[in-house]
């Protein structure tokens, strides 16, 4: 069945998705979009590096992802406003790992694939390493579920109840930067954010609870992945972006279906 490079893909894309869902929720929650954005374009100077290096894109992208989260998070609580700090991080980051890209001689890199994915190429080994992080992530947030939205809801509270906000928050930013490193292949360092936020924010007016908002995410991300996929192939478009595309639909869909919950 994997010979099938559609199905390959299929697979990729569904996984990312389910990935993508949780931590995409506590995105949005916590309204830190920019923070993912930040996070996914660090992940090309760390292509760069691990190529430069030769060791896996994956543990390349994983790393500097991780540093470049970390990094963040240290910096806001030093006085820095969060909003300049990501913007200076995020097209620094991107801008380095641009030119990095450029010095690597010798070396064939398509760097349209990472900047914008390249799901149709996800061979077995891929989907291994996908997967393997789609179940790191979901694992991971769903063991620090009932943390994650006590500090989510108020820091004082989580306090109270004798949870710290900011090991949340390191929480958070591991499964970031795991889902960054296994979704670059997918959709790309430019539309990772999209996937993290569009499907949480297309699912937020259908749900009563933050378990249903998950589930709702990861339910519209699978088939934003699936319909996308076939768009490209009928229509002759880029996955990746056809893949967004879909999710941005169904975000508006959802908006105008539920409209009264939109603030919700």
């Amino acid at each position: 069945m994997l010979d099938d490079f559609m199905t390959r893909a299929t697979l990729a894309g569904i996984g990312v998705a389910c990935a993508a869902a949780p931590l995409g929720s506590f995105v949005v929650w916590r309204r830190m979009a920019y923070f993912g954005d930040a996070t996914a374009h660090a992940a090309i100077l760390g292509v760069a590096l691990s190529l430069a290096l030769q060791v896996s894109v994956f543990a390349g992208a994983l790393a500097v992802a991780l540093a470049m989260a970390l990094t963040v998070t240290t910096l806001t609580g030093r006085g820095y406003a969060m909003d300049t700090l990501l913007g200076v991080l995020a097209h620094s980051a991107l801008a380095f790992g641009l030119v990095a890209v450029s010095f690597l001689s010798g070396v064939r890199i398509d760097l349209m694939s990472y900047l914008f994915g390249d799901i149709l190429a996800v061979s077995v080994g891929d989907l291994i390493v996908i997967w393997g992080g789609v179940l790191a992530v979901v694992g991971l947030i769903a063991w620090r579920w009932s943390a994650l939205l006590t500090s989510t809801l108020s820091e004082e509270l989580a306090y109270a109840s004798g949870i710290d906000p900011r090991r949340e928050q390191l929480v958070l930013t591991l499964a970031l930067a795991i889902t960054v490193a296994v979704a670059i292949k997918v959709v790309g360092a430019l539309l990772i954010a999209a996937m993290l936020i569009i499907p949480a924010a297309a699912a937020r007016p259908l749900s009563r609870t933050p378990e249903q908002m998950a589930i709702a995410a990861a339910v519209i991300g699978g088939m934003s992945a699936v319909a996308g996929l076939w768009a490209a192939y009928v229509l002759d478009t880029p996955a990746g972006p056809s893949i967004v595309c879909v999710a941005s639909l169904a975000f508006l869909a959802t908006r105008l279906l539920r409209p009264g919950n939109s603030s919700a």
